[in-house]
């Protein structure tokens, strides 16, 4: 299977990363590779210059110490050739038996994420990473291999929320401590962002685009966070400045805010309005 044109066609840039990628992992997994499949926002439709490149590869077995060394190794030399999108790679190597459904006792697989120096390394994947099984499951591009309905499970609404509200609560709620990430503004926009995303999940089962999950809080909660949400969009394009100090607290207010309608939400017993 190929490589899709059309969903790239504005970033042929992005084009060379990928088959550059399929052909990387392909020349050392061979046969022992699945499939590949993109994920995040090439698979949700609304990639853009301040995106990473999310995938996920399939292999037959976990990978052994020699093919790990040989992917990274890979890795480095597309970020050398590509050093424009080949540090934006983001994805992690799952075997066939453990990506058909969440398992915690098999959530530790090799894993890339953006940025400099690129680094694959061993990672445990949390209950969030239901969210990225739902995504390839339903929406994710094949550069290779079956259809990947039949490789994942089906991911049912109810599990999806527990992965959110466990995200909300083991790593957002520290932000109401410490909000020392919140001031770049790259962070802070992902932040209230990502808000939008837990937010349209617990209320409606499913999972959004940055884009879609912005005009969903738009549109469904309180009006005072309409100039937020759209500072944050803007923001991914300028990430580097520094954060001001009220828009830190206001991003504070906001986490606090889906975690109050999270758990209300959870003693209830229902998902939030």
């Amino acid at each position: 299977m190929t490589i899709p044109p059309a969903p790239f066609a504005p970033y042929p840039e992005v084009d060379a990363v990928l088959f550059d990628l399929l052909d990387g992992i392909g020349s050392i997994l061979g046969s022992r590779l699945v499939g590949l499949y993109l994920d995040g926002s090439l698979a949700g439709g609304d990639f853009d210059p301040a995106s990473d490149i999310d995938f996920l590869a399939v292999t037959e077995e976990e990978i052994d110490t020699f093919k790990f060394a040989a992917l990274q190794a890979m890795h480095e030399r597309l970020a050398a050739k590509h050093p424009r999108w080949g540090v934006e790679l983001e994805g992690s190597y799952i075997s066939r038996g453990a990506v058909r459904r969440y398992d915690p006792a098999l959530s530790t697989h090799p894993n890339l994420e953006r940025g400099k120096p690129v680094r694959l390394k061993m990672a445990r994947h949390d209950e969030d990473w239901l969210i990225h099984y739902y995504v390839v499951r339903e929406r994710g591009i094949p550069l290779l291999g079956p259809d990947p309905k039949t490789l994942i499970d089906p991911v049912p609404p109810e599990a999806l929320q527990s992965a959110m509200r466990a995200t909300l609560e083991k790593w957002w709620a520290s932000f109401l401590v410490d909000p020392s990430p919140l001031m770049r503004r790259g962070y802070q926009s992902y932040a209230v962002l990502t808000m939008c995303r837990i937010g349209f999940t617990l209320a409606t089962g499913s999972v959004a685009s940055k884009s879609d999950a912005a005009g969903w809080a738009k549109a469904k909660l309180d009006a005072r966070w309409g100039r937020l949400v759209d500072r944050a969009l803007a923001g991914r394009f300028d990430p580097n400045p520094e954060t001001e100090a009220d828009e830190i607290r206001e991003t504070q207010e906001f986490i606090r805010y889906t975690l109050d309608r999270s758990r209300i939400a959870s003693a209830a017993g229902k998902s939030i309005g």
